[in-house]
């Protein structure tokens, strides 16, 4: 259960820093502008329904997050289900390492690699071939590189 709390807790979280970042009085116009969206269109469509995927897209990208920020997913899963594997193995590595790393400094981190290294260059190749601008691509991978930083603090320190 609270594991679920988490992923719910930084799914919210990319619809707070959206709220923000894509305000008319941060990048909000410009990205209208740069993607050829009206407020006409945005407020033609059903906006529940709109945010409601939003938030289900980011749980499935927070589900991701926690195997990218947490060390200790990577060794158990390193070890799990091995036949023959002694599981003194990642009762060890546990004793020793525990929950190092287990801050929110270190999953930004983690994040904001996930997003530049990751979610940048999905956006950035998708708005190549679509023919949207740099100031396009800045906005919308900028968004995730920020909400992939939030998200990995919220899941590395709480997780």
């Amino acid at each position: 259960m609270h594991t679920i709390l988490i992923l719910l807790l930084s799914a919210f979280s990319s619809l707070l820093v959206g709220f923000v970042w894509y305000n008319p009085k941060v990048f909000g116009t410009i990205w209208m502008k740069e993607s050829g969206v009206s407020e006409e269109k945005i407020k033609g469509g059903n906006i529940a329904l709109t945010m409601l995927m939003a938030f289900i897209y980011a749980f499935f990208i927070s589900f991701v997050m926690q195997f990218l920020v947490i060390h200790q997913m990577g060794a158990n899963s390193a070890t799990f289900g091995i036949k023959g594997i002694d599981p003194s193995v990642l009762k060890n590595y546990m004793d020793a390492y525990g929950t190092t790393y287990r801050t929110f400094k270190h999953g930004a981190l983690h994040g904001f690699m996930t997003g530049l290294f990751f979610a940048l260059p999905v956006i950035g190749v998708g708005a190549l071939f679509e023919r949207r601008s740099w100031k396009y691509t800045l906005i919308a991978g900028g968004y995730w590189v920020i909400t992939c930083m939030l998200m990995g603090g919220i899941i590395c320190q709480w997780m």
